[in-house]
């Protein structure tokens, strides 16, 4: 079953190294680009568009019964840039769902970032920042699928407003020292999914620009 972690690990050639700087853009969904963003399916399809919505264009998801994700394999250079910026906003909850089990692991929104173990591709670990829909925030437990390799942590919870936007930042490498015991000094790729494929719900969701900052 599916994890972005799990397939990432096996698809990474050489990544191309991030320049150091003070912004680092990932994902310019407002300036109507989605150049190096591939599409991966685990079951079913996601539908991803570049949208106007509040006079900006964003990254809008929707997902019935299905789980499909964007990637984009870039090398970050945590030491420079270790601040993980996005905006995000969903338009529902999934009810009902334990989202710490296998039948449960769906989510309105996930924004991910990996680690890539090389050869020893068992050694690939993933942080996902969730908008979760039955835990509360600030939650923190290991995926029901690639279990400790696969952190996620709960930026939103269900007191969380739907359609309205939210801004996330995120000390990128002060989370994996707190989740895995690891000082990285960089990752390997992001990942964006809205995904209902477990539960067989629906799921609507919208994202804002994303990108790496010094501070």
């Amino acid at each position: 079953m599916k994890t972005f972690w799990s397939v990432l690990l096996t698809i990474f050639p050489l990544c191309h190294v991030a320049v150091a700087d003070t912004k680092l853009a990932i994902g310019e969904f407002s300036q109507n680009r989605l150049e190096g963003w591939e599409h991966k399916s685990f079951k079913g399809e996601t539908q991803y568009r570049l949208q106007p919505i509040d006079g900006m264009t964003v990254l809008t998801a929707d997902s019935h019964a299905a789980g499909s994700g964007l990637f984009k394999e870039q090398r970050i250079d945590l030491e420079q840039t270790p601040f993980l910026n996005w905006s995000w906003r969903i338009g529902n909850r999934l009810t009902g769902l334990n989202e710490q089990s296998k039948a449960g692991d769906d989510y309105a929104a996930r924004v991910y970032v990996v680690v890539k173990g090389g050869l020893a591709f068992w050694q690939t670990k993933a942080i996902n920042y969730v908008w979760a829909s039955n835990t509360k925030k600030d939650s923190v437990w290991p995926n029901a699928f690639a279990g400790d390799h696969a952190m996620m942590m709960a930026l939103r919870g269900p007191e969380a407003l739907l359609n309205v936007w939210q801004q996330e930042k995120r000390n990128v490498r002060a989370d994996f020292k707190t989740l895995f015991g690891e000082d990285i000094s960089g990752i390997d790729a992001v990942a964006i999914m809205t995904d209902t494929d477990n539960s067989g719900g629906n799921a609507a969701a919208a994202y804002g620009d994303i990108w790496f900052s010094k501070d």
